[in-house]
């Protein structure tokens, strides 16, 4: 706390605290455990979001002024052509969950996964609804379908959160995880299985559309521990990587590493130029290529912004 007077709760003091919930322009910061304020931010300052550490001036005895943001250590976030989406900071593990229904676009679990690599967070691939397995007439997925991710290292967990959550406790102990994937996989249901004191509102998917409806319509955080965070997010349809260029969404792809930077030209793209490394070692079987279309259509899609478009 910067000096300002010894009374926390009076106007015109200076704290340091967490943003846990993100409305708009108006956020909530913990400045002590249970000790929330009521912030704004400080004139056209943009680009605060949930997990930030952030300094703040108190107005009155529930209110005060988001002042600045400390240095994050990580950014989890969606940029599409001149729009990006901040959804959380300083997250240290993304939690991306999947479920055996509503029908799931693993091209947006790639997406994902190549923004956690890229932000140096530690992903986990979350299962849900497996108590739902043969119980409904639409394509289901399964674990059989998550086995190549298992096999480039990342973890995989199953899981129902209707019935235990217990094989995911030790995996949250001592991290800031982000709970992330499309409407209608579970994640409020998750949540209040282990945090009963959150009460996010869940509701059915439409089996029909086979789609998700959205029920969280804010990013918040809450409190597993005393050393451990859970960052709920709204369900999305969508994650663009205009952020990313051609170079660091190669990088994202894990099993291209090993054949990056060894192509006969340096800027290489990986699509259809002679003397690229990773296409021949694809078309020898070297490793499972069947991520190379998606990386196609990603790379394609990159667009080249003026560097003063904000």
């Amino acid at each position: 706390m910067r000096v300002g007077s010894t009374d926390s709760k009076k106007a015109g003091v200076f704290l340091t605290g967490r943003v846990i919930a993100a409305y708009g322009r108006h956020f909530e910061v913990e400045a002590a455990p249970g000790t929330i304020y009521s912030c704004v931010v400080r004139g056209k300052k943009k680009g605060v979001v949930c997990g930030d550490q952030v300094e703040i001036l108190t107005t009155t005895e529930n209110n005060g002024v988001i002042e600045a943001t400390l240095p994050r250590t990580t950014l989890f976030y969606r940029s599409e052509v001149f729009r990006e989406k901040l959804i959380a900071a300083n997250v240290t593990q993304l939690i991306f969950v999947l479920a055996v229904v509503p029908s799931c676009n693993l091209e947006l679990l790639d997406r994902c996964l190549i923004v956690a690599e890229n932000q140096g967070i530690k992903p986990l691939i979350l299962l849900n609804k497996i108590d739902l397995i043969g119980q409904s007439e639409q394509k289901q997925l399964t674990a059989h379908d998550l086995l190549f991710y298992r096999e480039l290292g990342y973890p995989v967990l199953e899981i129902s959160a209707q019935t235990s959550v217990q094989a995911l406790v030790p995996l949250l102990r001592g991290q800031t995880s982000l709970l992330a994937g499309q409407s209608g996989v579970g994640k409020s249901t998750l949540l209040n299985a282990l945090v009963p004191q959150a009460l996010q509102a869940t509701a059915e998917i439409s089996e029909a559309l086979d789609s998700g409806r959205h029920t969280t319509t804010h990013v918040r955080l809450f409190r597993f521990d005393a050393d451990s965070s859970i960052i709920d997010s709204p369900g999305f349809q969508e994650f663009g990587l205009q952020q990313l260029n051609e170079e660091t969404l190669a990088w994202g792809f894990t099993e291209f590493r090993p054949f990056l930077g060894l192509c006969k030209f340096r800027d290489c793209r990986h699509i259809a130029e002679p003397g690229c490394k990773l296409l021949q070692a694809a078309e020898e079987g070297v490793f499972d290529a069947r991520r190379i279309p998606c990386y196609h259509k990603l790379v394609k899609g990159l667009k080249k912004l003026p560097p003063d478009w904000r």
